[in-house]
């Protein structure tokens, strides 16, 4: 997926998890994120960052904080709704004969079902912005939405479809994601329920830059 009118700023601080302040060209500016997530150690005062213009120039926050500059490694994506748009564009270069995003399955909306040949499948994605140490791992906050698309995940394998769990990774030189078992006990321990009911797991690595994110 790619962006459009995007510029370089430095980030101040965060007041919320909607917004940020950001200096731009000398000027203190307010930005909206584009995660809600912690972010902690991406977030940091004096880190370069990326802005994408935003397309209604009367909205209040000008600008969408899409990416960060981590330090000694490299531009992280944070924008939560690239991983979809980004596996997207993925799935329709996989050869599936259907595929439908926002699936209704069980009490969940999973983010894609698809058809190949007369089998059916059910994916679910989730975005990696947190590394530790070159391994990435989700999540970085609690997400009680996690683990039951995960239990959903579990459900659809025991009913035949072949039920995938897939981490975009949303910076480079990151091959594997973790569960976040010290941030969130839960979704490890099903998470590790789930491949051991036969839930498949991708780990897609991405190219990154100021411009895009794509799946490698």
């Amino acid at each position: 997926m790619k962006y459009h009118n995007t510029i370089e700023a430095t980030f101040l601080n965060r007041p919320n998890r909607f917004i940020a302040n950001v200096m731009i060209n000398g000027i203190e500016t307010t930005v909206h994120v584009k995660n809600t997530g912690r972010c902690r150690e991406l977030l940091i005062p004096g880190t370069k960052v990326i802005l994408e213009k935003a397309p209604n120039p009367t909205r209040k926050t000008p600008y969408d904080l899409i990416a960060v500059y981590k330090k000694d490694f490299g531009l992280v994506n944070i924008d939560s709704q690239a991983p979809n748009k980004a596996a997207l564009e993925w799935l329709q270069s996989q050869d599936y004969s259907y595929i439908k995003p926002e699936y209704s399955y069980g009490d969940s909306r999973m983010d894609f079902y698809m058809e190949k040949d007369d089998e059916k499948y059910l994916m679910e994605v989730k975005g990696c912005t947190l590394e530790v140490n070159g391994t990435g791992y989700f999540p970085d906050a609690p997400t009680e939405r996690g683990v039951r698309h995960i239990r959903e995940l579990m459900k659809a394998r025991q009913e035949g479809y072949h039920a995938i769990l897939a981490f975009v990774i949303q910076m480079e030189g990151i091959d594997i994601v973790l569960p976040n078992a010290e941030t969130h006990p839960e979704f490890a321990e099903v998470f590790y329920e789930a491949i051991d009911a036969g839930v498949e797991v991708l780990y897609l690595k991405c190219m990154v830059n100021d411009k895009s994110i794509t799946i490698a």
